[in-house]
């Protein structure tokens, strides 16, 4: 067995300043590569998942629906699902868990239209940017 007291250290011990470089040459040619990758499955992602909730508001809202007999309106929007809107007796929910859950990956409200005639009603979020239409990580997510 050796002790750390049996070692020699000579001037050749240890690692060169040239073989540090290359180490670190390596590590950012690979972080150069796989960095941009990396972001594109992070905004993929957030878009599925918003696109994942946007299908479960909608759920939440036909809920309302069936014990309602109406779609919430404009102005109560989305938080009609998470709380009684005044007045309406037949509300049985909430039809949400937690508050959060009417905020995209994005950190803004889902956009809640109430149907007008012959249409139907949509639950949506803008994307990263924010702005109605765009693509990629800035298109509209939902219906």
């Amino acid at each position: 067995m050796h002790s750390s007291k049996d070692t020699k250290w000579t001037r050749t011990s240890g690692v060169t300043i040239l073989e540090v470089l290359v180490v670190l040459s390596i590590i950012a040619l690979i972080a150069a590569v796989a960095g941009p990758r990396l972001i594109g499955y992070l905004g993929r992602a957030k878009t599925d998942t918003a696109d994942l909730q946007a299908e479960q508001l909608r759920q939440a809202v036909q809920l309302f629906y069936i014990d309602v007999g109406r779609y919430p309106s404009d102005g109560e929007g989305l938080a009609a699902l998470l709380a009684s809107p005044p007045g309406e007796s037949s509300w049985q929910g909430p039809y949400l868990e937690t508050e959060d859950a009417i905020t995209d990956p994005w950190g803004r409200d889902y956009v809640y239209v109430a149907p007008e005639e012959g249409s139907d009603f949509s639950v949506m979020s803008f994307g990263l940017d924010g702005t109605r239409g765009g693509t990629g990580e800035d298109a509209d997510v939902g219906r």
